[in-house]
């Protein structure tokens, strides 16, 4: 009774704590302009607008499909990026007869390519917007302080600019469909419809040929192409979610709670000392280190001369001088048998043959192992 005490007093405090952390957030409103959300950068004005307008609204939502052919579609700030394949799919649906409103902040990259947007290094004063005579009954429109300026094409029609002249929105033709491209979209939200001529120029796009009006609500939220950790950690039911997880583990650990069964340690073995050679040579073999194999068998063979006749290695100049003298025919017999070693031109054969060659120079055996071992040789033959 007193573990499982402990443990609701646990999940107690946890909830508790996720709860807080939920409620302590600060209110977000709607960075993506969500035509779902009555904030003042939503846009649920804009399809209570578009209804009152005589147009039938849907919401793209669960999977991404354009609406009819004949209709039109608003793509506000997308949080998740498009494909490349849903671009593609936008830009088709465009050229079959479609309207595609394509309002945002910084933009995303594949309906930036599919629609040839290009996009200005830069921020620039943005409010108020003066609209071109393209936009009837529209003179100027308000949005955010500040916005990344356009750079239209010869076929892109500048229809708002920015008190320096710079184009912050233009409508281009594609096949059979049209493109309006705006930097701001805070000028198609909720808080700022009733500013300047913004109703009016929502009303102009809407047209009156009472279409179908979607709103892409698909890039709003999770999708496969949108699966990094900032996608619900920034969000306050995820970050309550984050401190739940964190209460659990931090009551596990205070609590000295195992985080799974313990797995005992494997006992190691000692590997003999043939092993090693053997892995060392595999390792040599095939990586193709031919040069590398010649050096560590010289080396090791001038140690184990130096150290049977008592002569110092360093410097090796000084090694073989010494060795000259003290033992003429063992260093004849070491310089022969390194020169064989590195002039083997052949294969794999003929190396070991040199190697065996230094081997018996640098760790002669005694006569009568000598005589037994050709005796067996000559046996075996």
């Amino acid at each position: 009774m007193k573990g499982a005490r402990g443990w609701l007093l646990a999940a107690v405090l946890s909830l508790a704590i996720a709860g807080l952390a939920y409620l302590v957030q600060p209110s977000q409103g709607s960075p993506e302009h969500s035509s779902t959300s009555d904030a003042a950068d939503g846009a649920s004005a804009a399809v209570l607008f578009a209804q009152a307008m005589g147009h039938p609204t849907i919401e793209i939502a669960g999977s991404f499909t354009p609406p009819p052919a004949n209709g039109l579609m608003f793509v506000l700030t997308p949080t998740s990026p498009f494909t490349a394949e849903e671009a593609d799919r936008t830009a088709a649906w465009v050229r079959s007869g479609g309207v595609l409103i394509y309002a945002s902040e910084q933009g995303d990259a594949e309906l930036d390519r599919a629609f040839g947007v290009t996009r200005l290094n830069g921020m620039v004063s943005s409010s108020p917007a003066t609209a071109e005579p393209v936009l009837a009954g529209v003179t100027t429109v308000a949005g955010g302080l500040s916005a990344i300026p356009l750079d239209p094409a010869s076929n892109q029609v500048s229809i708002l600019r920015s008190p320096g002249g710079f184009a912050l929105g233009y409508m281009s033709s594609l096949g059979s469909g049209r493109v309006v491209v705006l930097a701001d979209p805070l000028v198609l939200c909720n808080g700022y419809l009733d500013k300047q001529d913004n109703g009016r120029m929502l009303a102009d796009l809407l047209g009156t040929d009472r279409g179908t009006v979607a709103f892409d609500e698909f890039h709003h939220g999770l999708t496969f192409s949108d699966l990094s950790p900032q996608a619900w950690l920034l969000t306050p039911w995820g970050a309550g979610i984050m401190w739940l997880l964190v209460a659990v583990f931090v009551g596990l650990l205070l609590r000295g709670r195992g985080f799974g069964p313990l797995i005992p340690r494997p006992a190691e073995t000692a590997r003999a000392d043939a092993e090693w050679a053997v892995a060392v040579g595999e390792l040599l073999r095939r990586s193709g280190a031919r040069a590398v194999t010649l050096g560590v068998l010289a080396t090791a063979s001038e140690r184990a001369v130096a150290a049977r006749t008592g002569l110092p290695l360093k410097p090796r100049e000084r090694f073989w001088n010494a060795l000259w003298i003290r033992a003429p025919e063992l260093a004849a017999d070491l310089a022969e048998a390194e020169s064989a070693l590195q002039s083997s031109a052949g294969g794999e054969a003929d190396l070991l043959k040199a190697a065996q060659r230094l081997h018996d120079v640098a760790y002669p055996i005694s006569p009568e192992r000598n005589r037994l071992r050709s005796t067996a040789s000559k046996e075996v033959k």
